[in-house]
């Protein structure tokens, strides 16, 4: 049985665990609304941008690179416009860098390792970006048995997403497409729905004619404007296109981050709760054993004073 020193000694580890907890949640808290405003504030932006691109490519037609100036493999649009048999899908798995946020990780790892299942059972060859240390460290373990290789790992970015690092993720990602090293992009990452929900998303990049599946699509019946470039529609396209790309990256970081934030507001405030009621708990045990201390104190007394009466 428990000694009253042993389960006093509980009760301090406890409340100091409490005090983490709360103040973790607090801090989560804060953080969460600021990203939930920033989520807020950009989807407006990349859905306009979206219809804009759309209509832009509907009015470009044919796609050539004949005048353009490529330096990075992100600017060659046509290529990026390209489309070919999947033989190799590359999946961009966006974790945290931090735990003590529920199972926000491990729920993008496993829907990851669901994608990557169901492209080897087609006979489709996978390479994995992974985007937070979570997700590096739990999918490495398991890429080996599932043949598929990690390609890079980004850290920064997810603490704290910016445009900067998705266009380095968009470059990377563009090079393996026109390279032809994979034939197909994907994020798997979470959209943020509200301070205590969000849910698992596959959002497709590349080729560009599949990003419909992240957007509102554009009501059947609106007038399309005229369209007139200047300069040429190549080189327009040539500039939205990296835009576009880099658009849909930053806007997964920024949903990811807003996810983790609120699944680690709802972890720290549950584990507050936890700590609570073990704590309640073990005063209840502790009074009991030392009331039961008193008593027999008490009895021992009463008992040694009989016994010298007699």
């Amino acid at each position: 049985m428990a000694s009253l020193k042993s389960i006093k000694k509980r009760i301090n580890s406890v409340q100091s665990t409490k005090k983490i907890t709360r103040a973790m949640k607090m801090v989560a808290s804060a953080k969460v609304r600021a990203s939930e405003t920033a989520v807020k504030a950009s989807r407006p932006y990349a859905m306009e941008l979206y219809h804009m691109f759309e209509r832009l490519l509907n009015s470009v037609g044919t796609f050539s690179s004949d005048t353009l100036k490529i330096k990075r493999a992100v600017d060659n649009y046509p290529k990026l416009l390209e489309k070919r048999e999947f033989k190799t899908v590359g999946l961009f798995a966006i974790t945290s860098n931090k735990g003590l946020a529920g199972a926000y990780s491990s729920n993008v790892v496993k829907a990851t390792v669901k994608r990557i299942k169901e492209l080897k059972e087609q006979g489709i060859g996978v390479k994995v970006f992974v985007a937070g240390q979570k997700g590096v460290s739990m999918l490495q373990r398991r890429l080996a048995t599932l043949n598929c290789s990690l390609e890079k790992k980004y850290f920064s970015v997810v603490d704290t997403p910016d445009a900067m690092g998705a266009r380095e993720i968009a470059e990377d990602m563009a090079e393996y497409y026109v390279d032809g090293r994979i034939d197909k992009i994907e994020i798997i990452t979470t959209r943020f729905r509200n301070m205590v929900s969000y849910s698992v998303d596959k959002w497709p990049i590349l080729p560009l004619d599949g990003i419909k599946d992240n957007h509102e699509k554009i009501t059947d019946n609106i007038i399309e404007p005229l369209m007139e470039f200047t300069p040429d529609k190549h080189h327009i396209l040539q500039k939205v296109v990296p835009m576009y790309i880099t658009d849909i990256i930053y806007q997964a970081l920024l949903e990811a981050k807003a996810s983790e934030l609120a699944s680690r507001m709802t972890a720290m405030s549950a584990a507050t709760s936890n700590a609570e009621k073990i704590i309640h708990d073990l005063s209840i045990q502790y009074n009991k054993l030392r009331q039961a201390a008193i008593t027999n104190e008490i009895i021992e007394v009463i008992s040694g004073a009989n016994s010298q009466r007699k």
